[in-house]
C-alpha cells in the first residue's frame, strides 16, 4: 500500500517552512486548519490542473500539491511575481516576502515536501499569466486559489481571469474573506467581491468559512461564461 503524504513530520515541516497565516491553523495540535480542506478537496475532486495566485510562504501551494501527489496525477501552476513590502510598497503587496526570486531556491523549497515536479512557478503578475495562458498550452482550470493582491480591483481581475479558463464544476477558492478591518478601510475587497458573485446564483454556488482570515469556496455552475458588468 502506498504511503500518504500528511505524516506528522510533513505537517511539522509545513508549519516550519510553509508557515500558514490566517488559515485557521493550530501548530500545537498539528492542525493545518483550512490546509486540510485544500488537501481534501484535491483528493476528493481529483483536478488535473490547479492554479494558485499568490502565496507568502507556499502554504496553500504545498497543501494542494500534496493532494495531487497522493492522487498520482495533476499539475499546479503557481503564479507570484515575488513582490515584497519593502521593495514594492503596500500598493503592490502587504504580505509578500520576495521569497520566489531564485528558481533554484523555489525548487528546493517545494522539494522539501516532495512536490517540486508538480509545482510550476511563474514569476509573473497574474495579468501576464492570463495573457500567456494559451501560449503556455495549459489545461483548463479545475481548481483555483486566489490569494494575491487583495484590492477589490485585483481580486475581481484574478477571479475573472480564472473564470475565463474554467468550465462547469470547476472550483475557485478565495482566501481572506474575513478580514473586516482591512475591508472597512478599503484596503481589501475580497468580501465585497464575494458579495457580488453571491447574487448570481444561476452561475455560482458559494460557501464561506468565516474563521481566522476566512476562505470561500465557489463552484462554477455553467460552461457559459459570466460577464461582470459594473
Amino acid at each position: 500500500m502506498r504511503n500518504l503524504s500528511l505524516t506528522a513530520s510533513i505537517i511539522e515541516d509545513i508549519f516550519r517552512h510553509a508557515q500558514p497565516l490566517g488559515h485557521h491553523e493550530e501548530a500545537a495540535s498539528l492542525n493545518l486548519g483550512f490546509g486540510f480542506l485544500y488537501y481534501g478537496l484535491v483528493r476528493a475532486l481529483r483536478p488535473r490542473h490547479v492554479v494558485v495566485i499568490g502565496s507568502g510562504f507556499g502554504f496553500s501551494v504545498v497543501c494542494l500539491a500534496l493532494g495531487l501527489k497522493d492522487n498520482g496525477r495533476g499539475a499546479l501552476s503557481f503564479v507570484d511575481p515575488s513582490y515584497s513590502l519593502l521593495k514594492n510598497g503596500p500598493l503592490k503587496t502587504v504580505g509578500g516576502h520576495s521569497r520566489w526570486d531564485d528558481p533554484q531556491k523555489v525548487h528546493e523549497h517545494f522539494s522539501r515536501f516532495g512536490v517540486s515536479e508538480i509545482v510550476n512557478h511563474h514569476r509573473w503578475t497574474s495579468e501576464r499569466f492570463f495573457q500567456e495562458y494559451s501560449q503556455l498550452g495549459l489545461q483548463a482550470i479545475d481548481m483555483g486559489f486566489i490569494d494575491g493582491n487583495h484590492s477589490f480591483g485585483d481580486v475581481r481581475h484574478d477571479f475573472m481571469g480564472m473564470l475565463s479558463h474554467t468550465r462547469k464544476n470547476s472550483y475557485l477558492l478565495l482566501h481572506d474573506t474575513h478580514i473586516y478591518i482591512r475591508e472597512i478601510l478599503r484596503h481589501a475587497g475580497v468580501k465585497r467581491w464575494l458579495n457580488i458573485i453571491r447574487k448570481h446564483e444561476e452561475f455560482f454556488e458559494v460557501v464561506n468559512f468565516p474563521f481566522s482570515s476566512g476562505v470561500a469556496l465557489v463552484r462554477v455552475l455553467r460552461d457559459e461564461k459570466w460577464r461582470y458588468v459594473e
